[in-house]
């Protein structure tokens, strides 16, 4: 399908600024509704369908809510409303409860200003890109489609009270039945987020000692100075108390990171790492795959690969993830940021289910997290972020071209550039990764400082 327009839409569904353009009420109507026309022309259009819709704790999510809410029910589907709970809790309440599809309203890890809706299917999976153009294109230029049936079809809402319960025990199911915690004491940061309630009782109910941190939210607090993208303070914290470990969850908690108990904070591809040799050893991964993203360090790549087992990247997003485990029947996958999935057991990311991963491993090997973390050192990596005024392609930046064969030279094999845009903003995303930090940070500079010459919202 033509990709040609594109302009709701990004990585990760729909992101930006909460009530201005694409994330108003007014837009979130008109995707309700384009979303419920989309599920009526299915096999099924003589059935009613039924969405849930979850959301974070930020403040915009009731008008985000209520809007999607009435769009929905004026093309005549029903609504599942179940308040602030994980990403993945919708994707598994979307399955659990039969409906066509879920909706999540969250900006993941961003300030509380931004918000954004992601869209599951039925099955638990986020939409592919040709779902999401068509519904895009019904935004735009569907208006006759769009109509408000008559008031004896119009939809229902419903709230599902009992949605966090539901969650907590299909979450501990996925821990080993024969484990417990005891002993076991965890910082837990849940980033003033959609998990505040259910992933401490999660780790309660199995037995952990949990300190918590990032469960108060008031509708501003998410990810501020928390969360997996500020771990500082769960370091710190896991450090005065002693604690076996920290998990630090992002604001829609689709992901996480550890902090071990010396202080050490262990991302995406060590976790990765960690699983992948268990599941080796149990003979329990699937396709003979691990499946990561362009982002991934070239440790784990190598890691992997002496294992006799294929290493795959995708495009930075945690669905091209799951796209491609889906195509290789693979079982294991995630990204550097703490997105992890795991397809025995769920559909998309998810950050408390990921640690529980972890806790079993630790459990069953009988070793502290600090021990299992040595199984890769992670080459450096220098991440600069450059803000541009559009998104050329980069084959058609000459200096920039020529700019990054001079870096891959340099790097002599011992090293990998990549270049990308940012899926929500107008930011150009450079990676440099080698042995040689010096080397890697003068190149990833030289970078940046072309692109911003050459697209800088100065330039």
């Amino acid at each position: 399908m033509d990709n040609t327009g594109r302009r709701l839409f990004g990585t990760d569904g729909i992101r930006g600024l909460a009530n201005h353009d694409p994330m108003t009420p007014e837009m979130s109507l008109k995707l309700g509704k384009a979303l419920t026309y989309t599920l009526r022309q299915g096999k099924n259009s003589a059935k009613k369908p039924t969405i849930v819709i979850g959301k974070d704790t930020r403040l915009s999510g009731y008008i985000f809510e209520q809007a999607l809410s009435s769009g929905i029910a004026s093309m005549g589907a029903d609504v599942f409303l179940v308040g602030p709970l994980p990403t993945p809790a919708i994707a598994f309440i979307t399955v659990s409860m039969r409906a066509d599809a879920g909706i999540v309203i969250s900006a993941s890890h961003n300030p509380y200003e931004d918000n954004g809706i992601k869209i599951f299917d039925r099955y638990g999976y986020k939409l592919p890109d040709e779902k999401e153009i068509e519904i895009e294109n019904l935004i735009w230029n569907g208006d006759k489609k769009l109509m408000n049936l008559p008031p004896e079809e119009i939809g229902k809402a419903f709230r599902i009270d009992d949605a966090p319960g539901r969650y907590v025990v299909f979450t501990k199911n996925s821990f080993p039945n024969n484990l417990t915690l005891q002993g076991i004491k965890i910082v837990l940061d849940c980033a003033n987020g959609a998990a505040y309630k259910v992933a401490p009782l999660i780790l309660q109910e199995l037995g952990a000692e949990v300190i918590t941190i990032g469960v108060n939210p008031n509708g501003k607090n998410i990810n501020t100075d928390c969360g997996s993208l500020n771990p500082a303070l769960l370091r710190e914290k896991v450090l005065e108390i002693g604690a076996d470990l920290g998990i630090a969850l992002d604001g829609d908690a689709d992901r996480v990171i550890f902090c071990d108990e010396k202080g050490n904070i262990i991302d995406g591809d060590k976790i990765i790492a960690i699983c992948a040799r268990e599941m080796i050893e149990k003979e329990t991964l699937r396709g003979n795959a691990v499946i990561t993203t362009i982002m991934s360090n070239m440790a784990l790549e190598r890691y992997i690969q002496d294992q006799g087992v294929e290493f795959v990247r995708t495009q930075v997003g945690d669905r091209y993830v799951v796209e491609e485990m889906r195509a290789r029947k693979a079982n294991l996958g995630g990204e550097q940021s703490g997105h992890i999935i795991f397809l025995d057991h769920t559909t998309t990311g998810d950050g408390t289910l990921a640690a529980l991963q972890v806790l079993g491993i630790m459990k069953t090997k009988e070793k502290s997290l600090s021990e299992l973390a040595t199984i890769i050192d992670l080459y450096p990596q220098v991440l600069l972020n450059v803000r541009v005024n559009k998104k050329e392609e980069t084959n058609n930046i000459p200096n920039l071209t020529k700019q990054i064969e001079m870096g891959e030279k340099r790097l002599n094999g011992k090293g990998r550039i990549n270049i990308r845009y940012s899926g929500t903003e107008l930011i150009s995303r450079v990676m440099v990764e080698g042995e040689d930090y010096t080397l890697i940070n003068e190149i990833a500079s030289e970078l940046a400082h072309t692109i911003e010459k050459e697209l800088g919202v100065n330039s």
